[in-house]
């Protein structure tokens, strides 16, 4: 267990601080073990565009630069005061090495996220918003009340407005 412990560091993050940056490198994933986090890109003309909510239990990373490109194109805000493990992919690559169940672990964690994404892909494209906000109320239970509304309209991909409406058909409901 130390052979795992001492390649783990811990990191205190404060709500609206940044902790990835967008076009940085990359080179850890992070647990988180309470606070939530949000991944977001930001585009040309500073639309965001949300990615992903971390809350307790979750990994949490800019993917795509750190199993390709080196060079983050997410940003990774506290929503709320959290405590994570950070870990070096290095770090990583040698607990696997070691302790082979470990990647076995891993990898099926990986296999369940690329499942969630593809059914939040399929979702986008074919559910309502009324469908897809009642879907992210079950994925994110009790989180709502951390977040703005537009880091939720922006993860639904709908208007504040629209949040808005959808939330007020419910409560009439």
């Amino acid at each position: 267990m130390l052979f795992i412990t001492e390649k783990l560091t811990t990191v205190h993050v404060k709500k609206n601080e940044v902790l990835v940056k967008q076009e940085e490198k990359i080179e850890h994933q992070y647990y988180l073990l309470n606070g939530c986090l949000r991944t977001y890109h930001t585009d040309e003309l500073g639309k965001e565009y949300t990615i992903q909510f971390a809350i307790k239990d979750w990994w949490i990373s800019d993917y795509i630069g750190y199993f390709g490109r080196k060079e983050t194109v997410f940003n990774i805000e506290c929503i709320k005061d959290a405590t994570l493990y950070k870990i070096k992919r290095s770090d990583l690559q040698l607990i696997y090495d070691e302790i082979p169940k470990i990647e076995r672990f891993f990898r099926r964690k990986i296999e369940k996220a690329f499942v969630r994404q593809e059914i939040r892909i399929l979702a986008n494209l074919t559910d309502t918003a009324k469908e897809r906000y009642l879907s992210f109320l079950k994925m994110y239970p009790d989180i709502e009340k951390h977040l703005k509304n537009y880091h939720i309209a922006s993860y639904l991909g709908i208007t504040t407005e629209s949040l808005s409406r959808i939330r007020k058909e419910i409560i009439k409901n």
